[in-house]
């Protein structure tokens, strides 16, 4: 900017200075003192309004600019072509607004997304039973703690025909995507509970409509056990989920059954692998349901928790606790092992008592 300046001055000094020479010297022959004082009153006028037109205009339109992003009201981008100072000040000065302007419009869209986070969090608290169901014959004890606010780990209890159903499941991930399929199941088996006769019908029904809806990487582990009120037997159909654990309070024993079946959207008919089994209970049983997100929660050495670390933990609190003691302890250790650390993962854990 300023080397076009000077070189701009120079050339019309030369040029000025020559017309004035040539004038006087066609004239007088000689550079007359009043020739002199005007060459030089005319070359400071031309400092004058050529310093301000390059070099005070167009600072001064850059920093109003900037003086108005300081006092935090509108602002134009500046538009200009040159590649001297100029031209990099108003650069900068575009790129730094533009970075302003990102960065509000991402707190806007982040502080929105939290806003439908927060509404969708409510709601789907709303899906999850506010009580367990009371049955002479059965004490049951639920707990739920998801990972993230969209959780994708699903129970519920639901009394239809003369059974209680109760199912635990879990999405693939967490968040939004597995909140939105964890509440479409949810619905599913409410609906086909309510219309078929058994938890094997329930399951292969909701396993042929989910999968209208879910991609191929997108599924739902569940187990479903079916209490029969007439009489008095437990049941239990598998789509691919975890253990179903049961300790036999008379001989202080686990047994480990594996829940079986395919989960939930992985095929378009589950008719094949769904098989509906008895399990028979005695006073003082207890049925464990669980989610992976207990079994695989780590502590600060990156150990697993563990299936074995949940059953030794059951066999330590079995014999003198009922449902609700057990599930206390089982959730105390599992806080004293993972510790400080953070949890990865949705965790869900309901036990079940045979009075």
């Amino acid at each position: 900017m300023f080397i076009k300046f000077l070189l701009s001055f120079l050339i019309f000094a030369v040029i000025l200075g020559g017309v004035f020479w040539l004038m006087d010297y066609l004239g007088t022959g000689e550079m007359s003192l009043e020739v002199v004082l005007m060459f030089f009153g005319i070359m400071a006028l031309y400092v004058f309004v050529s310093f301000f037109w390059f070099v005070v205009k167009p600072i001064r339109s850059v920093l109003s600019q900037m003086q108005l992003v300081m006092n935090g009201k509108k602002f134009k981008k500046v538009y200009t072509r040159r590649v001297d100072e100029v031209g990099v000040l108003a650069n900068f000065f575009n790129q730094m607004t533009q970075s302003f302007t990102d960065v509000a419009d991402d707190i806007q869209d982040r502080n929105r997304i939290l806003d439908e986070l927060a509404v969708a969090a409510e709601l789907q608290k709303e899906i999850f039973p506010d009580e367990v169901p009371q049955l002479d014959q059965l004490k049951i004890v639920a707990k739920n703690r998801p990972a993230t606010e969209l959780g994708g780990d699903s129970y519920d209890f639901i009394e239809a025909k003369d059974k209680l159903y109760m199912y635990v499941g879990d999405v693939t991930g967490h968040g939004v995507t597995a909140g939105l399929i964890m509440a479409m199941v949810n619905a599913m088996i409410d609906s086909f509970a309510a219309t078929y006769g058994n938890a094997r019908d329930v399951i292969v029904q909701t396993n042929n409509h989910i999968k209208k809806y879910v991609k191929p990487s997108m599924y739902m582990t569940l187990v479903m056990l079916c209490w029969d009120k007439a009489t008095n037997k437990m049941t239990y159909v598998g789509a691919g989920h975890e253990h179903i654990l049961i300790y036999r309070k008379a001989k202080g024993e686990i047994d480990d059954l594996v829940s079986g079946g395919t989960a939930l959207g992985m095929t378009e008919d589950a008719s094949a692998t769904a098989v509906e089994k008895e399990i028979l209970l005695a006073s003082g049983d207890l049925v464990i349901l669980y989610t992976d997100g207990i079994t695989e929660a780590k502590n600060e050495g990156g150990e697993l928790y563990g299936l074995e670390r949940l059953k030794n933990t059951i066999l330590d609190y079995g014999q003198a606790y009922t449902a609700a003691g057990v599930s206390h302890h089982i959730a105390t250790d599992l806080s004293s092992f993972v510790g400080d650390e953070s949890q990865i993962d949705d965790m869900t854990l309901i036990v079940v008592e045979k009075t």
